[in-house]
């Protein structure tokens, strides 16, 4: 039988994909914990009842955190996971991403788990339908709304990873080289730029689209984080290729992570709200250009 410390990683990874918070994820997971302790730690599948605990107790709270999120100040970004941490928390996949899990921000709460638990976490019809309340048809039919909400919103061109690496590799070094025309050909012409400042950093009202606007955007943004004494350094975020900025003191200023579709960068989504970089860890960077 799995120990709690054991299941730990397994129900992270289900609480941190319902609620794209690290903390509020973490503590899902030890009320899951405590109520198995409350009930004797009798259950005849520990696992199976924590998972259920912990996807009850995330939907509940992701009820009331709609709530707070539709008067949010800026667009809502999940928390960001970067290298050991994504590694230490959950196994990487393209259901980390930071572009996966901003399209599940389209689903319902009981959407959300259902679409999690049977395409993520490959759950049998019955036992999604048994978690979240629901009989096996209506299961069915809220699985079928959550593809058509997904589907709305998915880019129609996937990459390998070398793909994905070889083209964030040519799209950073032309930021760093201030290159604007370099840029727009590495961006897709809708290409958008998410920030999330949660109204504590200074971010953008709502995303910028358009290839040039975003190209320069970009190369201006990081001429700012020069004169400001910012550094860098690449990274992993959630599983996609990424920056981390820091502080000239060595603290997390801001983390972007890329969505590459299609041969081009589609998105940049930046998290700036201190309060969701508050557990990656302070590093040395690079100057920024």
């Amino acid at each position: 039988m799995e120990t709690h410390e054991e299941l730990r990683p397994y129900l992270f990874a289900i609480a941190y994909r319902m609620l794209g918070s690290v903390a509020t994820a973490e503590d899902v997971v030890q009320e899951a914990f405590l109520r198995h302790h409350a009930s004797g730690d009798e259950t005849e599948s520990p696992k199976a009842y924590l998972a259920t605990v912990t996807t009850r107790l995330a939907i509940d709270e992701l009820r009331s955190a709609r709530t707070r999120r539709e008067v949010y100040t800026s667009e809502w970004l999940p928390e960001p996971l970067v290298e050991n941490d994504a590694a230490r928390h959950a196994e990487m996949s393209d259901s980390l991403s930071l572009t996966f899990l901003h399209l599940l921000e389209k689903l319902s709460p009981v959407e959300r788990a259902v679409f999690l638990l049977r395409e993520v976490f490959d759950y049998p019809y019955d036992e999604v339908a048994e978690i979240v309340g629901k009989t096996p048809t209506n299961t069915r039919q809220i699985l079928a709304r959550a593809h058509t909400h997904m589907s709305e919103g998915r880019r129609r061109f996937e990459v390998s990873r070398k793909e994905r690496d070889d083209v964030a590799t040519r799209f950073l070094a032309a930021w760093e080289d201030g290159d604007v025309d370099g840029l727009i050909d590495l961006l897709a012409p809708d290409a958008t730029v998410f920030g999330d400042g949660g109204g504590k950093a200074p971010s953008m009202p709502g995303p910028l689209v358009g290839a040039e606007w975003v190209a320069r955007a970009l190369i201006g943004w990081g001429r700012q984080a020069l004169d400001r004494g910012v550094t860098y350094r690449r990274a992993l975020v959630n599983g996609e290729p990424g920056v981390v900025f820091y502080e000239p003191d060595g603290n997390v200023l801001w983390v972007a992570a890329l969505e590459v579709t299609d041969g081009v960068v589609a998105a940049v989504r930046s998290i700036l709200n201190p309060d969701k970089l508050a557990h990656v860890a302070p590093r040395s960077g690079r100057r920024a250009p």
